[in-house]
């Protein structure tokens, strides 16, 4: 079969073990734990797949994968390896990278909108009860109907604030508006804001097709999104964000039933924080989602330490899997491993449960699908060498690339439409030049103020406590923003 429809990723008695491509879109999994050799291994499936010119987005957690972007040196290690794995061809050589970053430091910024996210995701993200999670749906709706849409952390704000000065008028079409749900949410958008996370909702929000690039030369270009900083101070922004991104690629994404190359391949490292005190309507979606994306043209592979952090229904969907060694301190360590082991196709020529402990720096079990997609007994496997530098780039180096990227200015400057904010502003304003207008005509005409008070509107109400939620943050921030309806229409 040609390199163009396969890679390899190890060898194993003087036999290499190939990925092939048409069979990628069937996910994967790289676990072991810390210091075995996983990041090495996700750096070299991702050059595997961007030679045969499938895109790639991986999240890099310690900042390693960087050197995916500048060629390797020789080494003595390298050598040696190479001596043990016959590889059909290797030469060290740079890939084709963009970098990714929600604060903008260490890449070019990665945005959505509130409304992208939605109140799924977002309840997620603030760690909502059921209750809260109720109010956060409701002003979704509520905004849609208002024509309004959501797009950063101030506008949903503002939106809460509303309805909390209109429970009462709101309460016979949308439910009871807890006045204690509204203020505890408001507090965890305020721990939100403080964790970063405004650097993520916003405008210009993140275009998928730019992460779905191949370079003049045929090669997927690699997306590495730098998480170092997320990982550390917003772990639960980090999560949310992979999953709004596979949900947009879900959505997005046209069917093309099981393609003989994918549109691409996605990495999820630290893939415990997807799963961790996640809500089981949350677990339903994903797994629905990993099943069936694979007609969409996307593989997944999940990295972590253990196979148990990924639930039982995704684990049975991965059709690559490689295990790196696993230490038993504990009888409950003992039992992961005997799980792993079973996961595995056997082969009868070692123990894998045995073989699972006793894998050194670099090895690994490996089982992949043949063509048929039908899985292969596992292998004890040697990983091949990376052909790019394995540690991270200087930061000079860095800024670098980002500065040639093709890619340069599209996200580095914040878009401020026309926003709901403005809008709302001007209205409130106008109601207030009538009022003023009406008070000066009474008050020339001598005429007595009515002793009873007319009853506000539930639109005048709106524009009120919208003009005193604006009110209170202009000096600090503006609220940015568009017209349109949430469910009616995306982003243009």
């Amino acid at each position: 079969m040609s390199e163009r429809n396969q890679f390899a990723i190890g060898g194993a008695k003087g036999v290499l073990v190939k990925q092939l491509c048409k069979m990628s879109n069937r996910h994967g999994l790289i676990a072991g734990a810390t210091g075995t050799g996983k990041t090495v291994t996700l750096q070299i499936l991702a050059e595997g797949f961007s030679r045969l010119g499938v895109p790639v987005f991986t999240a890099d957690i310690k900042g390693d994968l960087s050197g995916l972007s500048i060629a390797g040196s020789p080494h003595p290690n390298i050598d040696e390896r190479l001596l043990k794995i016959d590889l059909e061809s290797y030469r060290q050589r740079p890939y084709p990278v963009v970098f990714w970053d929600i604060f903008g430091e260490h890449g070019h910024p990665i945005r959505t909108t509130i409304s992208e996210m939605g109140p799924l995701l977002l309840s997620n993200l603030l760690d909502l009860n059921e209750t809260q999670s109720g109010i956060l749906y409701g002003c979704f709706k509520i905004a849609d109907d208002q024509g309004l849409l959501l797009l950063d952390l101030k506008d949903l704000r503002s939106m809460l604030t509303w309805m909390g000065d209109n429970a009462k008028e709101l309460r016979n079409e949308y439910g009871n508006i807890s006045s204690a749900s509204i203020g505890a949410i408001q507090r965890k958008l305020l721990v939100l804001e403080e964790q970063g996370a405004e650097h993520f909702f916003g405008e210009p929000a993140l275009k998928l097709s730019d992460l779905m690039q191949v370079d003049f030369s045929g090669n997927g270009v690699i997306s590495i999104f730098d998480a170092t900083k997320l990982i550390a101070q917003a772990p639960r922004v980090y999560s949310s964000f992979l999953l709004w991104l596979l949900s947009e690629l879900f959505e997005q994404l046209p069917e093309v039933g099981d393609p003989d190359i994918p549109k691409l391949v996605f990495f999820f490292d630290e893939a415990h924080l997807l799963f961790d005190q996640t809500p089981k309507i949350l677990i339903d979606k994903i797994e629905q989602v990993v099943r069936l994306i694979r007609s969409k043209g996307v593989g997944i592979y999940f990295i972590t330490q253990s196979p148990q952090d990924i639930p039982e229904d995704i684990l049975g969907q991965l059709g690559l899997k490689i295990q790196h060694a696993l230490r038993a301190f504990t009888p409950k360590d003992i039992k992961f491993i005997k799980s792993a082991a079973q996961s595995f196709p056997p082969n009868p020529d070692f123990d894998t449960e045995t073989a699972i402990t006793a894998l050194g720096i670099g090895e690994a079990l490996v089982s992949v699908l043949d063509d048929k997609g039908k899985p292969l007994p596992v292998q004890l496997t040697l990983i091949r060498p990376p052909e790019t530098r394995i540690g991270p780039l200087a930061e000079e180096e860095r800024q670098h690339r980002i500065k040639r990227s093709p890619l340069q200015g599209r996200y580095e400057h914040i878009v401020d439409r026309e926003s709901a904010y403005e809008i709302l502003k001007d209205r409130a304003k106008e109601i207030q030049n009538q009022q003023e207008e009406a008070e000066r005509l009474k008050t020339s005409e001598k005429t007595k103020p009515t002793s009873g008070r007319t009853r506000q509107s539930a639109g005048e109400a709106f524009i009120k406590s919208a003009a005193r939620a604006i009110g209170s943050q202009v000096g600090r921030q503006i609220i940015r923003g568009i017209l349109g309806s949430f469910f009616g229409g995306r982003r243009k």
